[in-house]
């Protein structure tokens, strides 16, 4: 028999005597902690974890630090995956630690997950002008859009704006429309979806509030859906991104602060030609007295003697050179208005007209850091439209919206409303339900009151469409309202929702 010690030698090299007499240790056990396909969404993560191993038979524990100063625990047998799931009550970016022990063999491994969560907080800022084709501001040069073009908006990098927004919130404007048609927004690189976000007729200036997701790209897409050219105006009034800011709280029931045609939260009578008014924000309309920076509102013009624009802005400043809302001489119009709310508590609403008109507020909700609600994107959907079979809806009557949450605690929905086909003047109303679905189902639902306050204004024959924030209340369910004596078709798209923690 040939020695370790001379095989050792013949290869250069000679071990020890106790080198020799020691005979190598057996491989350890192996054991090791994975996580697999992770899951989340506003406020929340999920995770498979389990071991690989070489035991075949074993009960394993799982210990888990979230990264918000909460632990958790699970277990399953040593072949088995346990799922582990968290709520936060913050949106942003956390470390998971992950630390399995074999109870039987007494081994331990650990591992770590970077997760961030897919909900949004706001950040208000001063109204900004991103996109003006009048003048080629943010555009490739001074032109409108053409007939079923398309232009991009820079979001990311500008005004102010950081990289990795996620959304925006943007006023869009149309004006010089050459045609009829519609303007849809859309994150840049997705496929432009079959909803709507503006409609305008030939020679209209229309404005409304949009919430987009931004592309990877930092971009948004603002396509004409129109058969002439048209100019594009977007103002924007602040932003989301998935780092903790403001969270959204939704009103109860939307309610009224201002009506200068009663006295109500401001002075009785129209609001001079280029004159304004402060309105108090902070401890009104339920909202807290203190750290409300930004309100989600609904304003409306009516009987202006003459055409212009209004501006709403933080109080104290100066007034912005952007637009809320765009009016002609006698026209009732309204506007969703997201506006940061100043130091004071405050708001400053400018008429920039040179005749004067009547203002109405109505508020829906607030942003602030207490806030425990996120934005979350969706898809857009077309969630109901009355011309697909022929049932517009009826006068003084109303249809109601139940929302699947699949588990989702919802704040609120954010939702595209437009009348068409209306077959004489009045007025939309959005609110939650105080009715449950079990409650329809069983035919014990009563029925519900209309809100004090409106989300659109329509004339017989027109077109008009507005954002909504509508707060699902406590049962999930939205209810629209005709707040006229004649029929009209309604169409809702979804554009959002609010996720609470």
């Amino acid at each position: 028999m040939i020695s370790a010690a001379v095989v050792a030698a013949a290869v250069g090299f000679v071990p020890t005597a106790a080198q020799a007499a020691t005979p190598s240790a057996p491989p350890s056990p192996y054991f090791e902690v994975f996580t697999g396909a992770t899951n989340s969404n506003a406020h929340g993560v999920g995770m498979a974890v389990g071991v690989s191993s070489d035991k075949t038979e074993g009960w394993v524990t799982y210990d888990v630090d979230w990264g918000d100063g909460t632990t958790g625990q699970g277990s399953n047998g040593i072949k088995q995956n346990v799922y582990l799931d968290h709520r936060y009550a913050k949106v942003g970016s956390y470390k998971i630690t992950i630390k399995a022990t074999d109870v039987y063999n007494r081994q331990t491994a650990a591992t770590t997950r970077d997760v961030t969560l897919d909900g949004s907080d706001f950040t208000p800022q001063a109204p900004s002008r991103l996109l003006d084709t009048r003048d080629g501001t943010g555009a490739p040069a001074a032109a409108p859009v053409a007939a079923y073009g398309t232009t991009r908006v820079k979001v990311a990098g500008n005004a102010g704006i950081p990289a990795g927004v996620t959304a925006v919130a943007m006023n869009i404007t149309v004006t010089n429309a050459a045609a009829p048609g519609h303007v849809i927004a859309y994150p840049s690189g997705k496929a432009r979806p079959d909803t709507s976000n503006v409609n305008f007729a030939a020679g209209q200036d229309v404005p409304n509030l949009a919430v987009v997701p931004v592309g990877e790209d930092g971009y948004v897409e603002l396509a004409n859906r129109s058969s002439g050219q048209v100019d594009l105006i977007a103002d924007v009034s602040g932003y989301f991104t998935h780092s903790a800011a403001n969270g959204y709280t939704a009103t109860k029931q939307p309610s009224r602060l201002v009506d200068t045609r009663t006295g109500l939260g401001a002075a009785k009578g129209q609001v001079a030609g280029q004159g304004g008014f402060d309105v108090q924000i902070a401890g009104q309309g339920g909202l807290p007295a203190q750290g409300v920076a930004a309100v989600a509102l609904n304003v409306t013009v009516t009987d202006p003697t003459t055409a212009g624009h209004l501006t709403l802005s933080p109080s104290g400043r100066q007034a912005p050179t952007t637009s809320n809302l765009n009016f002609t001489a006698g026209q009732t119009v309204a506007n969703a208005v997201i506006v940061p709310v100043g130091p004071d508590g405050r708001i400053t609403v400018h008429n920039g007209a040179w005749g004067s008109t009547d203002v109405i507020v109505d508020i829906t909700g607030y942003y602030s850091a207490d806030g425990k609600a996120a934005y979350l994107p969706v898809e857009p959907t077309r969630m109901h439209d009355t011309r697909t079979y022929n049932f517009p809806l009826a006068g003084q009557a109303y249809y109601n919206q139940g929302v699947w949450t699949s588990g989702r605690a919802l704040e609120a929905l954010v939702l595209n409303t437009t009348v068409t086909n209306p077959q004489g003047d009045g007025h939309l109303s959005v609110s939650p339900d105080p009715n449950s679905s079990d409650d329809y189902m069983s035919g014990k639902a009563v029925r519900p009151l209309p809100p004090d306050s409106s989300v659109l204004n329509f004339t017989k024959g027109a077109t008009v469409s507005n954002l909504v924030q509508a707060s699902t209340g406590t049962t999930g369910i939205v209810d629209f309202w005709n707040r006229s004596w004649q029929p009209t078709d309604l169409i809702i798209d979804l554009l959002g929702e609010y996720d609470k923690a």
